[in-house]
């Protein structure tokens, strides 16, 4: 009977480790932003039509930040990329989603409050 007792309390022990394990790995990280838009700085900065690859990583983006947090963790991650990279056209950057067939709720600027 004890056996028993201790295999159900490591079961116990183990699905919560997994859990736990499983809830971290789902967060959007600034490498995976950066990583998706990366092939759009072209576009970016002197407009026309964004690469195919551009529209794929603004899409896969989309598809990424599924959770509120990951939206407020992907907004704070661009901004940064965005403040870092010179020569960046808001107006380009603001009409890339609809080039690319996605849509997003709120401006893209630099002044986006991320935190809503």
């Amino acid at each position: 009977m004890g056996v028993s007792k201790v295999a159900v309390a490591v079961a116990v022990v183990l699905m919560v480790a997994v859990i736990e394990r499983a809830a971290v790995v789902e967060s959007i990280t600034c490498g995976q932003v950066t990583g998706s838009v990366g092939s759009c700085l072209g576009y970016l900065k002197t407009g026309g039509k964004p690469v195919p690859a551009c529209c794929n990583g603004v899409r896969g983006l989309n598809s990424l930040a599924k959770t509120p947090a990951d939206r407020k963790q992907a907004c704070n991650c661009l901004k940064t990329l965005a403040g870092s990279v010179k020569g960046i056209n808001y107006s380009f950057a603001s009409a890339l989603p609809g080039k690319c067939g996605v849509s997003v709720p709120y401006p893209i600027s630099p002044n986006t409050d991320c935190a809503k």
